[in-house]
């Protein structure tokens, strides 16, 4: 691997697509789980792509390849929601239902609902751990934050989990 990201860094084309084409599916989860649905998480696939064959010869250790792809992945990821968040879009066939507070919704309680309550940086702690059994130190170095802020913040993230399953509803943020 370390040839190929190399070769990439060299200019080769079909090295680097070698190379991202090897860890695109787990490019795709990681957005996913940020962006929460199947269109905005190949754009950020596709942003990834662009974004890596850009730079990578900016990588300076090429055994971190992947930890680098997942990086960026989460910074396009964060970028595509806050860009999002400021998108509002009020669809015509919905607006008959504004305002209708006498129809009980009822919510059901998924651990992706769970996890999106928690903070940017909280969730990228749980899904690096957990999704994808980084260790601490990759964490933290993955993150740029000190080991005992990537511990700290994955106990913090669990705890609030745990409490948003108890009370059976989804905890504030």
């Amino acid at each position: 691997m370390r040839r190929l990201v190399k070769k990439a860094q060299k200019g080769n084309d079909k090295a680097f697509l070698k190379l991202f084409q090897e860890y695109e599916e787990d490019i795709y989860r990681m957005a996913y789980v940020y962006v929460n649905n199947k269109d905005d998480a190949l754009d950020v696939v596709q942003e990834v792509a662009y974004q890596s064959f850009k730079k990578v010869e900016t990588l300076k250790q090429p055994e971190f390849f992947k930890t680098w792809l997942m990086k960026i992945t989460i910074n396009c990821a964060i970028n595509l929601i806050r860009k999002n968040k400021k998108v509002v879009e009020l669809k015509p066939e919905f607006e008959e239902f504004i305002g209708s507070e006498d129809e009980d919704i009822s919510l059901s309680l998924s651990l992706q609902e769970l996890i999106d309550t928690l903070r940017e940086d909280e969730k990228s702690v749980v899904l690096l751990r957990y999704y994808h059994n980084y260790t601490f130190k990759e964490i933290s170095e993955l993150l740029n934050l000190p080991l005992g802020t990537a511990k700290s913040l994955l106990y913090r993230s669990l705890d609030k989990l745990r409490k948003g399953i108890k009370e059976g509803d989804i905890c504030e943020r």
